[in-house]
């Protein structure tokens, strides 16, 4: 069109006065017109995919960590529960439920045949589709803070084959979000769990698990965890049989031995921990980094470190004696070597604390322990003039009954009759 235009304006410049150029511009073909298109794919689609691709993220963007919450279908809050162009009655909805047009022709509104089990989807839909709140959980099922994961029990590990995990509890320890960035598929979004599982007895086993969804991630690290089932010896069955020394990295752990009735004081991993094994006495403080994973693995180490009564006589080729108070401070040997060291032959240098040994030769600093405020008050010398007489004097028996196995006076080797009288014990009648 262009080019005649031009045409025609360069006839009727040379041919000034000359009727041609009008016949010419008489005669001209006419300018070819499209016909308009009077349909497009916003007719030609239902509604529920039309609002997908206004919505939805492609596969590159999701690649790329954009839409996060596209995967999910949301509900639609109606009232009650319904999706729009949806109801009871078996109808076609143009725009809502079917498109406007198929081909040449629009498509117009009409009931179809009754279907009996329409009712019944439409319950199911609306169940699986409208928001429902979460149960208020009881304090022995939530976790460490909350409604959060972290400290909760999400069961035993899956069976694998004819092995059950019958008694197995595990627990979740961390839960986070974690991301790792790559060159072609971009930001990547995944979960990273950490829980521990035991059945309470000894045996119990740690791991870490990642997946995209939640679900998905809670299944892979109890079963993992599983898997690496490991043994751990208590004493007594209520705790450890020695303090012990741990490090992981910069976390650092001691851990002490408790009496019975004592309960857990430690971190509350640690007592999650402590729980799932079987542990019910114990005491343990953290020093340095509180990487959560690193006071796991550091834990898990000590209490494969610790060794037992009998193993630790064989070492040291001493015998184990303990001392308890509930036991009035009685020695009782708890463990005897194969054979035992004489004097002579224990070098200078050794170690022969206890608790130092069990920490591999290392002291904890303890914190200064400052009188009373009121030592030395009047009230207070008043109180230890009046106990003078009396103050003493169980640690005293118990300190005789220990070394000489009676209760004597400094003057008993002189005078035997130096001694407590002792009312004897009325003999049974036969």
């Amino acid at each position: 069109m262009n080019i005649l235009v031009r045409n025609i304006k360069k006839l009727r410049i040379n041919t000034i006065g000359n009727t041609c150029s009008n016949v010419l511009l008489q005669h001209s073909p006419s300018p070819q017109v499209d016909i308009a298109r009077t349909t497009s794919f916003f007719v030609k689609l239902p509604a529920e995919q039309l609002w997908k691709g206004v919505t939805s993220v492609s596969n590159a963007g999701m690649k790329r960590g954009r839409g996060r919450g596209a995967a999910k279908k949301k509900g639609r809050d109606l009232n009650r529960g319904q999706v729009i162009g949806v109801g009871k009655i078996n109808m076609v909805w143009p725009g809502l439920n079917a498109p406007v047009a198929r081909g040449r022709e629009l498509v117009k509104r009409e009931e179809l045949p009754e279907d009996k089990e329409r009712e019944a989807n439409l319950i199911k839909l609306r169940d699986s589709m409208g928001f429902r709140r979460m149960g208020r959980l009881s304090p022995i099922d939530r976790g460490w803070s909350g409604n959060k994961m972290p400290g909760r029990s999400i069961g035993a590990p899956d069976p694998i084959g004819d092995q059950t995990f019958e008694g197995f509890d595990t627990r979740v320890l961390e839960l986070k979000t974690v991301f790792i960035m790559k060159g072609n598929v971009g930001r990547k979004r995944r979960l990273s769990v950490m829980a521990v599982t035991g059945n309470g007895n000894g045996i119990a086993g740690f791991s870490v698990a990642k997946a995209i969804d939640t679900k998905t991630a809670m299944r892979k690290v109890k079963n993992r965890a599983g898997q690496k089932l490991i043994h751990v010896d208590i004493c007594n069955g209520h705790t450890v049989f020695h303090d012990i020394f741990c490090q992981f990295g910069a976390t650092k752990i001691f851990i002490k031995r408790k009496p019975e009735g004592y309960g857990l004081v430690c971190q509350r991993a640690i007592k999650t921990i402590c729980q799932v094994i079987g542990i019910k006495d114990l005491y343990a403080k953290i020093e340095g980094s509180r990487n959560l994973q690193h006071i796991v693995k550091a834990f898990f180490i000590g209490l494969l470190k610790q060794k037992t009564h009998q193993q630790l006589a064989e070492e040291k080729g001493l015998h184990v004696v303990e001392f308890r108070k509930d036991q009035g401070n009685f020695p009782t040997v708890v463990a005897s070597p194969t054979k035992c060291r004489t004097e002579d032959e224990i070098p200078s240098n050794e170690i022969l604390d206890f608790t130092q040994y069990g920490l591999d030769g290392k002291i904890v600093l303890k914190k200064k322990k400052y009188p009373p405020f009121y030592v030395g008050t009047y009230g207070h010398n008043k109180y230890l003039r009046k106990q003078e007489n009396v103050r003493g004097h169980f640690e005293t028996i118990i300190d005789m009954k220990v070394h000489h196995g009676e209760i004597r006076s400094f003057l008993t080797d002189k005078h035997p009759e130096c001694k407590p009288y002792v009312r004897p014990k009325k003999q049974a009648e036969e």
